[in-house]
C-alpha cells in the first residue's frame, strides 16, 4: 500500500498540478496586491471610492441587498485572467508556435541510400 501511494504521489500529474497550485496562489498574491495598489486607486480616482462595494445597495423587505459585493471580485476576477493571459498564456503560444516551425515534416520521402537498402533487403527476402 505504501508503495502504491509513494508512486501516485510521484506521477508526473499530481506533482504538476501541486506545482500549479503553489504557483497559482503566488501568482494571485501578485495580481492581488497589483489590483489593491494600482486597480482600486483607479476605480477610486474615477467612481470616488476605493472598491465597488457601496455600489448598487437597495432593500426589500429588510433585506439588504448589493450588487457592489459581486462587482469588486468581479472586476478583480477579469483583472487576475487578462493578467494570467498576457505573462502566461500569449508566451506559451509564441513559445509553441516557434518550436512548431522549426519541426521538419514526418512524411518526407527516404533518401536514395534508404531506398537501396529497401531494395537489398526485399531482394534477399525473396531469395531466400
Amino acid at each position: 500500500m505504501r508503495k502504491g501511494f509513494k508512486d501516485f504521489l510521484m506521477r508526473g500529474s499530481v506533482v504538476d498540478l501541486a506545482v500549479a497550485v503553489v504557483v497559482g496562489a503566488a501568482f494571485t498574491k501578485v495580481v492581488g496586491g497589483f489590483a489593491h495598489g494600482v486597480v482600486n486607486p483607479l476605480i477610486a480616482a474615477v467612481a470616488g471610492r476605493p472598491n465597488l462595494d457601496s455600489v448598487g445597495q437597495f432593500t426589500v423587505h429588510k433585506a439588504s441587498f448589493s450588487i457592489g459585493l459581486v462587482l469588486t471580485p468581479l472586476v478583480n476576477f477579469v483583472f487576475v485572467a487578462a493578467a494570467i493571459y498576457v505573462l502566461v498564456v500569449m508566451p506559451l503560444n509564441k513559445l509553441a508556435t516557434r518550436r512548431a516551425t522549426g519541426v521538419e515534416p514526418t512524411t518526407a520521402a527516404p533518401s536514395e541510400e534508404v531506398a537501396l537498402l529497401t531494395e537489398i533487403r526485399d531482394a534477399m527476402a525473396v531469395s531466400s
